[in-house]
Order: structure tokens, then C-alpha cells, then sequence
């Protein structure tokens, strides 16, 4: 968090950072790799100079009497080589395959295919020459037969032959460079689109009803400005909502006295003359009633648990006689009397209108699925959208017999979607009504 602090402000100069950055990060890993392929080329450079000295000293050692080769040979000697004459060669066996293969063939055709022998041994292997060390690098020995008996036995710290990867380096100098820049740019792409990723969040669950989703205030600066933006329209929607809920619930309850006060005078009349007046104050207590729930769904203080939604059907099928079917413990998290509430609405509507309700509960895709059956009417098909709206009935009376105030599935669908999930409704082939409830697993 630290490093975010030392970013620039706008996301245009960011977008540059990242350029530079990543740009940076490949130059620098190039400039590392060439700079180890020059030095491996210098080292293969001293090995073909050696190789070159060693393949003209042959012809002077050998015109030499066999005691100035001694001599010759001290002088040859180096920092980096170590030559010397003796009659028997310091590599017992020629090398068969490897660099040291390679070397001996180049030695060999050079001395027009003297014998020769050459063996490699690596970085701290131990010398075969008595107190001497190479300055650096592994150790290359080499023993070449002279003419008239005796070897040339050299002991050297590079020479090593070219090994033929110029292709394979320069891949790697490329693939090293991709690499960088791609890790770079991902990092700084992220911390770009983190807040994004925030903000599209938030909205989905704006979407779903829940008014206190907030955006944390941080990024660049046009990221700061939408989160700025975005909650103060939350918290506008929420202000609405709470206004809302307030009006509907005061009309509500406000209505309940004077519907009360009016069904007592009617009673006091003669029945022939107060029960059509009853029959209709009735249906206005119920429709108060409704606005008062209506206002109140959704903004429950109830807490949000983990709830096995196989045990609430059961129970709740249980209570009003439906059948119910489903498998094993699905936990869903969520407010448990708000969504008893919801589809207890929905297993309310099915009985109202059919004769068999069945509750099914299955598990689908990171969800679970409720379905709620009945044998009813069913409602027809231009009216299915406009069913969720408030006050609208699938039968159009007002009788008390088939309903309420036509809120219950308005309810319903604004609990299930304070959840994070929908509802929807269909026609069954063979008659009836179908509601599906899905749902996120917790």
C-alpha cells in the first residue's frame, strides 16, 4: 500500500507508468543476458587463442632436442595454462563424446590428426597438475603425442570450444524480456483495475436491492470520482427508499383506526344493511395491512445466518399442507423469517388457487433452485410479467375468498432479490402456475 501512495494521480499517467516500467524491466533484463553472452564469447575468444597457440607450438616443440622441451614449455606457460613435457600424457583415455569431444577433434584435425587427448573437468574439480589452480573456470587438460616420443601435456582454465546456443540465447533474451513486461504490466493493469472490479460489484448489488453496498474511495483519480459518484447515488436511493417506506407504512397504519372505528358502526346496523359495508371495510383492512407489509419488506433488522434451506421448506410445507421434495442440507445465507416470509407467499398464492402444491428444491450451478407447482388456472401469459407489480391480482376481484391486495409476490420478489437472487413465473404444459426461486449458495 505504501508503493499505490507514490503513484500519480490520473489514470492516463499511470497508463504511462506502466509503459515505462515494463519497458525498463526488458532493457533490463537484456542488458543481464547480453552481458553474460559477451562474457561467455570472451571466453570462448581466449579458448580458440589458446587452442591456436597450443596447435603451433607442437611444430616448435618438436624441432627441439628432447632437453630444451622442458625449457620451451616453462616458458609457454601462463596465468591462465600450465604446459608441460612428459612422457606419459595426462589424460589416459580420449574423450568420446561432450565438449571435450569436440575439442579433441578440433586439436586433432588442426595437428593433421596427431593423436589426442582432451578431458574437461568442471568449476572446483581438483587440478591434475600438483600446486597450480586455474584463475577462474573449470579445467581443461589436454595431452597431444610429439614425434619421437614424449606428450605435450597442457593444463588450461578456457579452453572450452563454441558451444553453438548464439540461437537459443537470443530466444532467451526474448522470452526473459516477454516475461518481464508481462509481469509488470499485470501488476500495474491490476492495481488500475481493482477499483473497477470493486465498483461493478457494488452496482450488481445495488442491483439486487441492497442500498448499503458502498465503493472504497481510492485509485486514480477518475476511479476516486466514480466511487465519489456512486455512493452519494446510493445514499440518495436509500434516502428515497427510507422516505418511501415511511409514507407507506404511516398511510398503513394510519388507515387501520378509521376502517376499525367504520366496521363497528356498520355493525350496528341491520345485517341486510351492514354486510355489503362490512364485506367492503374487510378488503380496505386487508389492503392496509398489506401496505404496512409492503413498506416493511426488505428493511428487516433481522442478521443474515447460514440457513439450511431443505429444513425451512420442510417446515413450512409442513404447516400449510403442500408436498415438498428435495435432497440433503443446501445452505444459503441470508435473513431466515424474511425468506420464510417470501415463499411462504408463494406456497400461500399456489393453494389459494389449486387444489396441489408441490415445493421442490434442487441444486444447480453455484445455486439453488426452488420451484413451487400447482394444479390452478394459471395466469395468462400477456399478464405474467405485470404480475409482480404492486396491487395487481391474478383473479381481478377483490373478493377475500381468492386474496389479499395483490402485494405478495411484490414482497417476494423484493426479499429474494435483498438476497441476490430471482424469481420467475411460467405456465405449466398441463395447467397451472409455476414459480422458480434461485438463490446463492452460501
Amino acid at each position: 500500500m505504501r508503493l499505490v501512495r507514490w503513484l500519480p494521480k490520473g489514470l492516463a499517467a499511470r497508463f504511462a507508468l506502466l509503459l515505462a516500467g515494463a519497458l525498463l524491466a526488458a532493457n533490463l533484463v537484456a542488458v543481464g543476458l547480453l552481458s553474460f553472452e559477451r562474457n561467455r564469447l570472451d571466453r570462448e575468444a581466449g579458448a580458440a587463442r589458446e587452442v591456436e597457440r597450443i596447435v603451433a607450438l607442437v611444430p616448435a616443440m618438436e624441432a627441439l632436442p628432447s632437453m630444451a622441451r622442458a625449457a620451451l614449455a616453462r616458458k609457454a606457460s601462463t596465468r591462465l595454462a600450465r604446459i608441460e613435457v612428459a612422457p606419459q600424457p595426462l589424460v589416459e583415455t580420449p574423450a568420446r563424446e561432450g565438449r571435450a569431444a569436440a575439442l579433441q577433434a578440433r586439436l586433432g584435425q588442426a595437428l593433421d590428426g596427431r593423436e589426442t587427448r582432451v578431458a574437461l573437468r568442471d568449476r572446483g574439480a581438483h587440478s591434475p597438475v600438483p600446486n597450480w589452480r586455474p584463475a577462474r573456470g573449470g579445467v581443461t587438460a589436454v595431452s597431444i603425442a610429439l614425434e619421437g616420443g614424449g606428450w605435450l601435456n597442457v593444463t588450461a582454465a578456457t579452453m572450452r570450444p563454441p558451444d553453438g546456443v548464439q540461437e537459443e540465447v537470443l530466444l532467451l533474451v526474448l522470452g526473459l524480456s516477454l516475461l518481464a513486461v508481462l509481469a509488470v504490466g499485470l501488476w500495474f493493469v491490476r492495481q488500475l483495475t481493482r477499483p473497477l472490479g470493486a465498483l461493478a460489484e457494488a452496482a450488481r448489488a445495488a442491483g439486487r436491492g441492497d442500498r448499503s453496498a458502498r465503493v472504497p474511495e481510492r485509485g486514480a483519480r477518475e476511479m476516486r470520482a466514480a466511487a465519489v459518484a456512486f455512493n452519494d447515488m446510493q445514499a440518495r436511493i436509500a434516502r428515497f427508499d427510507a422516505e418511501r417506506t415511511r409514507t407507506l407504512a404511516a398511510v398503513g397504519h394510519d388507515l387501520r383506526t378509521p376502517i376499525t372505528s367504520l366496521r363497528i358502526r356498520a355493525e350496528m346496523l341491520d345485517e341486510e344493511e351492514g354486510a355489503p359495508m362490512i364485506r367492503t371495510l374487510d378488503e380496505m383492512a386487508v389492503m392496509a395491512e398489506g401496505l404496512v407489509s409492503f413498506a416493511r419488506s426488505g428493511h428487516d433488522s433481522e442478521a443474515a445466518t447460514e440457513i439450511d434451506l431443505n429444513e425451512l421448506l420442510r417446515d413450512l410445507c409442513a404447516e400449510r399442507g403442500a408436498q415438498c421434495e428435495g435432497k440433503g442440507p443446501l445452505q444459503v445465507r441470508g435473513r431466515r423469517v424474511a425468506l420464510s416470509r417470501a415463499i411462504g407467499n408463494l406456497v400461500d398464492n399456489a393453494l389459494r388457487y389449486g387444489d396441489t402444491v408441490r415445493v421442490t428444491l434442487a441444486r444447480g450451478q453455484g445455486m439453488v433452485r426452488i420451484t413451487v407447482e400447482d394444479d390452478g388456472p394459471g395466469i395468462p401469459e400477456d399478464r405474467l410479467s405485470e404480475m409482480f407489480e404492486p396491487f395487481v391480482r391474478g383473479e381481478e376481484s377483490r373478493s377475500l375468498d381468492t386474496g389479499g391486495a395483490g402485494l405478495g409476490l411484490s414482497i417476494a420478489r423484493g426479499i429474494i432479490r435483498a438476497h441476490g437472487g430471482e424469481i420467475r413465473l411460467s405456465n405449466r404444459p398441463k395447467g397451472g402456475l409455476r414459480a422458480v426461486v434461485e438463490l446463492p449458495l452460501a
